[in-house]
């Protein structure tokens, strides 16, 4: 069999691109059947990368969005909690890595990660517009050493606390700890990822939160006041809820209503059930992009101002001082030929818009 002749110079002639669109389908069907874990959705930002030799399917590869909590991570690079959240984005998660059946041969992961490595950095830019410093995964030593991961180059941090996931937040009791492995983009990732300007990181606009189960219950409640400007007729969503997922994404750091859509779309069921969505056939369902859209462009400035205002009670950073400035608006001039001036009431401390008035 060829593949059994595998030299080094046909090793040269792998390739990893990421899996285009039509060919997600397969992708996710070779991730069930062979990786032991199985198979994993798109949540947050995602590429999905394939290996290929000679146009034959070598080797699978996820890179989503980094652990929001790992102790030994957090420790290595020297940050707390709260300096993370607008940082977190600039590392990214080798969630899975499947070698498919036929190409388990030496030195086969080992390039595979390489020329991953290679290209990741300039794929992240190009498609989520920020750079990426640092990879990390997960390996379970009940199963596996880490060893294709020690032959990359990649560095042992040691194990994680052992914690997993649940739908409350983490588990009451240790189940398996992990193996942390990293491996850097860039020189000093360290000082990079600590560095106390945003701008220098090339990183813009204001820090995105992560929001834990009970957030997710409450944010539609915010809207449970407003009038659905909509006809009875046809209404599959709830007014609450549309407007519900539409600023948790903006929260997470989502900005355009196809952002908005693909985070929706990417939401768990647990998650979708947490924000109230529609059951349809034992699962739950979000609202389209053309349904978020029509939500937003009907509903009364002033009334999601308010709505909203419920939630930074409840939820947002308390300020010590509140600035006023004003802003008049290019090209907007009202029935009587005066062009609108909006001022705004701004937080010092969380710089978030408490108030608009025009």
């Amino acid at each position: 069999m060829e593949l059994l002749k595998l030299t080094k110079d046909q090793l040269f002639e792998l390739q990893v691109r990421p899996v285009e669109h039509g060919e997600e389908s397969r992708y996710q069907e070779q991730m069930a059947r062979h990786h032991y874990l199985g198979a994993l959705q798109k949540i947050g930002e995602t590429i999905w990368y394939v290996a290929t030799w000679r146009d034959e399917w070598v080797a699978l590869l996820s890179m989503s969005a980094a652990a929001l909590k790992c102790g030994v991570r957090d420790r290595w690079i020297g940050w707390d909690f709260r300096s993370q959240y607008g940082r977190l984005k600039l590392i990214a998660n080798n969630s899975r890595f499947l070698i498919l059946p036929d190409w388990h041969r030496p030195n086969i992961g080992s390039r595979v990660l390489s020329l991953t490595e290679r290209r990741i950095g300039a794929d992240w830019q190009m498609r989520f517009d920020h750079p990426l410093l640092l990879l990390e995964t997960f390996v379970d030593p009940r199963r596996f050493h880490g060893g294709v991961y020690r032959a990359a180059n990649w560095v042992e941090l040691g194990l994680t606390q052992g914690y997993r996931r649940t739908r409350d937040g983490y588990s009451a009791e240790v189940d398996a700890p992990k193996l942390v492995f990293i491996r850097p983009l860039c020189r000093k990732p360290q000082l990079q990822l600590n560095h106390p300007d945003l701008a220098h990181l090339r990183l813009t606009g204001t820090p995105k939160i992560m929001l834990n189960a009970e957030q997710m219950r409450m944010l539609p409640q915010c809207f449970t006041m407003i009038a659905d400007p909509r006809r009875i007729h046809g209404i599959r969503h709830r007014l609450p809820v549309v407007l519900g997922i539409a600023a948790g994404a903006t929260l997470c750091g989502m900005r355009g209503y196809k952002a908005i859509s693909d985070w929706a779309d990417a939401l768990g069921q647990k998650a979708r059930e947490r924000f109230g969505c529609r059951r349809e056939k034992g699962i739950y369902v979000v609202p389209s992009e053309f349904v978020i859209r029509d939500c937003l462009i009907r509903i009364e400035a002033d009334a999601l101002d308010r709505a909203l205002n419920v939630w930074n009670q409840a939820w947002g950073m308390q300020d010590d001082a509140l600035a006023m400035d004003g802003k008049t608006m290019k090209n907007a001039v009202d029935e009587a030929g005066h062009q609108t001036h909006i001022m705004s009431v701004i937080g010092h401390q969380s710089r978030i818009c408490h108030a608009q008035k025009k």
